[in-house]
């Protein structure tokens, strides 16, 4: 039988995969420096106000709105702020499936989208699924991250669309600088491009310097087509609900809100318990993400006290986000490392590789852990790394 060529040639799963596999089913912990899951993270959350949202009486009324209900809609723009309106917004399933409606919009198949990178990896079989292809360039690193805006601007082609950024970078952690987006939605114009903006962190800011953008709405009106990112996954720590939003501005906003709210509307994925529920939750935002917060600050201190024993690791600098990249002398691939320290201690780390890390010696940590479980870890790998 023929199968779609945008699907994996295979899926086995790649060494460190197969080897936690093996190490669960031996009925081994593993100590989880992974972990991106709020709700496994011994958060604490309002239950019966969460529950209470979702199961408002209204929940039972279907009312179809290709953009999402707009209730939602205006609650969404009012937490954004800076002149948001609610019919800039159009609701998803899914931050995912806000990428997908966009390049359904932007590209053909066979066009790109640029990705400066280290970047999440998810965004090569987003694109590879609508028929189109996510090429990396490079991002280079001088006591902080940077764009490579000759890069870029080299990288364009005539099947090049879009260019994704993640503003703070997954898993760099790095906040674009106003310098930066001015640069950037210039060449964005000057080539013809959308710009797509993935803030699903933004509200995490750690380390950013002064010259930080915190989030791309505060910026003057961009001179190219603008589509923001976001979703509850990240802001109210809640991905299980599953709502996730596009804001669109910029040259064309109207028309390209119309093709979206097309293509929503073939699907109308977004449940109504998950619509309903959005102006309360996003009122409880803050007080999930104080919690969050004061978990990153906490391990990103234990880690910088249990680094004064090891002069030779480092970490990079955390902007924003949920993540922090250690840095290791290169003497093995990151992927042989990362098994090495399962196989070894038991503690399960992301290989620097996989996030597109220009050369061996990162290793990927979770700031999310909880607070016990980071310390020990850390004991336990740091002298072995």
């Amino acid at each position: 039988m023929r199968r779609s060529l945008r699907l994996p040639d295979h899926f086995e799963p790649n060494p460190l995969s197969r080897l936690l596999a093996e190490w669960r089913a031996s009925g081994r912990d593993v100590l989880d420096l992974t972990a991106s899951n709020p709700t496994t993270c011994g958060f604490s959350y309002p239950e019966a106000e969460i529950r209470a949202a979702l199961s408002a009486p209204s929940v039972l009324r279907y009312a179809a709105d290709p953009q999402g209900a707009p209730a939602a809609r205006q609650a969404i723009a009012l937490y954004h702020g800076h002149g948001l309106r609610a019919e800039d917004l159009l609701l998803t399933a899914s931050t995912s499936e806000g990428y997908a409606l966009l390049f359904k919009l932007l590209g053909n198949p066979g066009d790109e989208v640029l990705v400066p990178s280290p970047s999440y990896p998810l965004f090569d079989w987003l694109a590879r699924l609508e028929g189109m292809a996510a090429r990396p360039v490079p991002s280079y690193f001088h006591e902080r991250w940077h764009l490579d805006l000759g890069a870029l601007d080299a990288a364009v082609s005539e099947r090049t669309c879009a260019v994704v950024v993640v503003n703070p970078n997954n898993p760099t952690g790095h906040f674009l600088s106003r310098t930066e987006w001015k640069a950037l939605t210039d060449l964005c114009a000057r080539r013809n491009l959308a710009l797509l903006v993935d803030e699903v962190f933004a509200d995490y800011a750690l380390e950013s310097p002064e010259e930080a953008l915190g989030t791309a709405l505060e910026a003057c009106e961009p001179p190219c087509p603008l589509f923001l990112l976001s979703g509850l996954s990240k802001i109210a720590a809640l991905p299980q609900v599953k709502l996730g939003w596009i804001a669109v501005r910029g040259p064309g906003a109207a028309e390209h809100m119309e093709a979206l709210a097309f293509l929503a509307d073939q699907y109308l994925s977004v449940s109504a318990p998950a619509q309903v529920a959005a102006p309360a939750l996003l009122a409880l935002a803050p007080r999930l993400q104080a919690q969050v917060r004061q978990r990153l600050r906490a391990n990103l201190r234990t880690l910088d006290a249990s680094l004064a024993a090891h002069p030779h690791l480092s970490r990079l600098p955390v902007e924003g986000g949920w993540s922090v990249l250690l840095r290791r002398p290169a003497l093995e691939g990151d992927e042989a490392c990362a098994c090495r320290l399962l196989r070894e201690t038991g503690v399960l780390a992301h290989p620097g590789s996989f996030f597109d890390l220009p050369a061996d010696g990162h290793l990927v940590l979770s700031l999310l852990t909880p607070e016990a479980v980071f310390t020990e870890a850390l004991a336990r790998i740091l002298p072995k790394v």
